[in-house]
């Protein structure tokens, strides 16, 4: 059955780094989506950490239609019914709370929630999440702990993001139960507030040479 991550899912098959995003203005948007695409990346999260956040999804995806734009950071039902509105692919959020799961109704679908232990990922699984963010990757373990967690819960499929990088990205990318990983060495904010874009482009051209795509 097509769900909403299945989109997520293919495009990650062809670009599996998802570059994590800090957005001040939303001016930077528009270029900052055009260098990503030019990079050869399909999907982005932009945190929802600066005031700027839902406009720079709603603007990236104006820019770059093809590109997959996620909504990170996201904390609250306003957090989701604006991100939504804005334009949001999926959703990816640290954890998972009572709030927020009763805030996401039928949009349960688009989010990917953190988790950092077996019985979380259990858990969200039950609840009906399709993929899961091991978070943050390198405290809860890192590869070894998606190691494990293969044996006993193989039907489980996690973006780990937190500590990745592009030293350690293709090590994460050999396992069986890793689709992509998110990391926020492609584009940091410090790139991005200086209107880097080549410096962008060239960065996730490198990652995924790095990771055999």
């Amino acid at each position: 059955m097509t769900t909403p991550l299945s989109a997520l899912k293919l495009a990650a098959a062809k670009a599996p780094i998802v570059p994590v995003l800090v957005v001040a203005s939303v001016e930077e948007a528009a270029p900052l989506a055009k260098a990503l695409l030019e990079g050869g990346l399909t999907i982005a999260e932009v945190t929802l950490r600066t005031p700027a956040g839902v406009a720079a999804i709603e603007a990236m995806k104006k820019a770059a239609p093809e590109l997959l734009v996620g909504a990170g950071t996201v904390l609250t039902g306003e957090d989701v019914r604006n991100s939504l509105s804005a334009g949001a692919d999926f959703l990816v959020s640290p954890g998972m709370s009572p709030g927020l799961l009763a805030a996401l109704g039928e949009h349960k679908r688009l989010m990917i929630p953190g988790v950092g232990t077996a019985s979380e990922a259990m858990s969200r699984h039950e609840e009906g999440f399709e993929l899961l963010k091991l978070f943050p990757a390198s405290v809860a373990g890192g590869i070894p702990a998606l190691k494990a967690f293969a044996g006993p819960l193989p039907h489980l499929q996690f973006m780990p993001t937190g500590g990745v990088s592009v030293d350690n990205a293709g090590d994460y990318l050999a396992l069986s139960n890793v689709i992509a990983v998110g990391g926020s060495w492609i584009a940091t904010q410090a790139d991005v507030d200086a209107g880097n874009w080549a410096g962008i482009t060239e960065k996730a051209k490198a990652a995924l040479r790095a990771v055999g795509k």
